[in-house]
């Protein structure tokens, strides 16, 4: 499950590039895969010609997902889709504390990841959806020299605000169901407020000197 995951948060470069940069306006008005590949490719551009992240300034690097990227996830959905049953079990004040959580949790665990992937080729596919859709699968493949591309899909849905990310899967896993499995387990044996205290203790782990501590 580790090995899934970290492939998942690192192949998440295309997500955290897909929309930073990018005005609101023009993310709504372009369809989804093509948003996904004019934008990814601008970021991958800037990040690689940034001195700093490269040299591994994680906090410019999370400062820059936290403002120009997570606008358009819905981390809502996606806590609840990782939680499954278990989410209508939480209180109003839990299931905000859990998306808290979850989305710090997602934020930094792929943070270091977009800069060292960043230089990977991408393979964009065509969008296979109609015009109507309001739900769709941008297909997007890492080329990888001597071995197999990485297919990573894109879950997107079409909301008043814009195209907003609520799954990707990688390898044909899913990253909230990867997930769904580790929540449910602390759920049984702590409670949704176990899973809270499970996350942030997470969080605390990529603190700046957490290592020291």
């Amino acid at each position: 499950m580790t090995r899934i995951r970290n492939l998942a948060s690192a192949a998440l470069l295309g997500a955290s590039a897909l929309f930073a940069f990018a005005p609101l306006a023009r993310a709504q008005e372009l369809p989804p895969d093509q948003l996904v590949k004019n934008v990814t490719v601008e970021v991958v551009e800037l990040i690689t010609k940034d001195r700093e992240i490269q040299q591994g300034d994680r906090a410019k690097l999370i400062e820059l997902i936290d403002a120009k990227v997570l606008p358009h996830f819905n981390f809502t959905a996606m806590t609840a889709l990782a939680l499954g049953h278990s989410w209508n079990k939480a209180t109003p004040e839990q299931k905000k504390r859990l998306t808290e959580e979850f989305r710090t949790l997602l934020v930094r665990t792929y943070a270091s990841a977009l800069a060292a992937y960043s230089e990977q080729k991408l393979d964009f596919r065509p969008l296979r959806a109609k015009p109507t859709d309001t739900d769709v699968t941008v297909q997007v493949r890492v080329l990888q020299a001597g071995a197999q591309p990485v297919p990573i899909d894109y879950s997107m849905e079409k909301t008043a605000s814009g195209w907003k990310v609520y799954d990707v899967m990688v390898g044909g896993v899913s990253l909230v169901a990867n997930y769904r499995t580790e929540f449910n387990n602390v759920v049984r044996e702590s409670g949704i407020d176990g899973l809270i205290k499970n996350l942030a203790a997470k969080n605390r782990r990529f603190e700046p000197g957490a290592a020291k501590r």
